[in-house]
């Protein structure tokens, strides 16, 4: 109901460094000798002061002992791994803390997955474990927003560890595609599973193996172009899935999660959008042709029974109003006491009015934002 005053971690006034993508988790273990302890970690982006180069960006950590009234000091805890980006803490039931991240170490030619541990609260760490290589994804095919590789992860009841990301896999083999290339090759979602701590991991296995197989489906072609030209349905793809979550309940019932473009259908585009560009989002004043626009579901799954389910209502149009690079960075998972996964994501499916956008006023007017929509199950 009521919020004290924010804490500043690592603020630097230094032109040269650039805190990114901060990840936060709390022991809440009862039979934890950390219990309450506050871990939070992040990316330190090192820039060559005098020309602006890139330099690095290991992952930084913090802990607080006090609710987050004070902090420790910052830390590397990446060792040599220090070209680095998306990290995520987890605490075990036994208080062990865990960082994942993904990046790679200075002569690598892929990035990897990777893991750290701390059995003394955070005052010192293990070197860093390789879970998997990585072929990082690329924006999928027919799509106009970023996309990442980073991973997300848990910790289960009996000390198991689960890890999900997105790589670029082959069609043909189903291994790592051998470039970053949207031809004849996918994304998927993939998770590995350690039983000893982190100290080594199972071979990375599909999120989504049914999804994996299947192609987009195709919906609304042929279309007529406003040249008369007609626009088909696309090749045959395999459908992609990324932006993947984790989480487990009390009792080991282990949720995943994702985006799954499945669907491909036609986008007219505006050929002139009204100006200011905030204007021009939802005031077209041309259209344009039709491309080829990749739709999104969100899908849960259960990997302790295999069941698999699609939570969103409808498939997601990502290119409607949108003026950005950004959809969907920050979906995630939870797991209740009761069993139940709370999924959260990005959707465009809710039409509301509005009579101001942008901070510029219009005569009220139909149109679709992007939403942060949850479901909630169990299965």
């Amino acid at each position: 109901m009521t919020w004290g005053p924010p804490t500043f971690i690592n603020a630097t006034m230094a032109p040269a460094i650039l805190n990114d993508k901060e990840w936060i988790a709390a022991d809440s273990h009862a039979s934890s000798p950390f219990r309450d302890r506050v871990y939070v970690t992040w990316t330190r982006y090192v820039f060559n002061p005098s020309t602006g180069a890139y330099v690095q960006s290991p992952i930084f950590f913090v802990y607080s002992t006090d609710g987050g009234e004070s902090f420790s000091d910052p830390v590397s805890i990446v060792g040599n791994v220090l070209y680095d980006q998306g990290s995520r803490p987890v605490v075990g039931p036994d208080g062990t803390v865990y960082v994942f991240w993904e990046g790679s170490a200075r002569l690598a030619s892929l990035n990897s997955i990777w893991v750290v541990k701390s059995t003394d609260g955070g005052l010192s760490w293990s070197r860093p474990v390789a879970v998997s290589t990585v072929m990082d994804i690329i924006p999928i095919a027919n799509t106009a927003f970023r996309v990442n590789s980073f991973p997300a992860a848990a910790a289960a009841p009996n000390g198991d560890l689960y890890v999900a990301w997105s790589s670029l896999v082959s069609d043909s083999t189903g291994g790592l595609c051998p470039s970053r290339t949207n031809t004849g090759c996918h994304a998927a979602a993939l998770y590995s599973r350690s039983l000893n701590g982190g100290a080594t991991w199972s071979a990375p296995a599909l999120v989504f193996p049914a999804l994996d197989a299947s192609n987009r489906v195709a919906d609304g072609y042929p279309i007529t172009q406003p040249d008369g030209t007609t626009l088909t349905a696309p090749a045959a793809r395999r459908v992609d899935t990324f932006f993947p979550g984790v989480a487990i309940s009390p009792s080991g019932r282990v949720y995943t999660s994702a985006y799954a473009a499945d669907v491909v259908s036609p986008w007219q585009v505006c050929a002139t959008p009204a100006t200011p560009t905030a204007v021009g989002r939802i005031n077209c004043l041309a259209l344009g042709n039709y491309v080829h626009n990749a739709r999104l579901d969100y899908a849960v799954s259960n990997l302790t029974t295999g069941v698999t389910n699609v939570v969103s209502t409808h498939p997601i149009n990502s290119r409607i109003g949108f003026g950005g690079g950004f959809f969907g960075d920050y979906t995630d998972l939870a797991a209740g006491s009761d069993d139940a996964f709370h999924a959260l994501w990005t959707d465009s499916n809710n039409r509301q009015t509005v009579g101001w956008w942008y901070g510029f006023e219009f005569v009220p007017t139909v149109t679709i934002q992007q939403d942060v929509v949850t479901a909630s199950g169990r299965f």
